[in-house]
């Protein structure tokens, strides 16, 4: 029985990583020993920033709330403290993109939060 090596796979596994590492900058890109580094530290950052992502969001909808929340004589906090004690869930998210898009919505869910506080 012939002897079995690992030329394929080891080229396969070379090329999945130096094709990961295309468009960095000098040898990175062409050694796979650097590459393999680079592919490396890349997804640990793009782990990070996928977390990141997650809490820059929820800050940008917070602003936005509170933004429109004062407009409407409320702050934050007693906002979201009134909307619980009504019974609305809603997320974040939603209530961002009302404060932006649709005013007279919004202003009838602080009319609502300050009625149950």
């Amino acid at each position: 029985m012939a002897r079995v090596k690992g030329a394929m796979m080891t080229r396969k596994r070379r090329n999945k990583v130096l094709k990961a590492a295309k468009g960095y900058w000098g040898a990175k890109s062409k050694h796979f020993k650097m590459a393999k580094q680079a592919v490396m530290k890349s997804g640990n950052y793009a782990y990070v920033g996928r977390k990141l992502k997650k809490r820059d969001f929820r800050a940008l909808w917070i602003t936005r709330i509170s933004a429109q929340a004062k407009v409407n004589g409320i702050n934050y906090s007693q906002f979201m403290h009134g909307l619980k004690k009504a019974g609305v869930t809603m997320n974040r998210k939603m209530l961002a993109e009302l404060a932006v898009s649709d005013k007279e919505a919004f202003a009838s869910l602080v009319a609502t939060a300050k009625a149950a506080l």
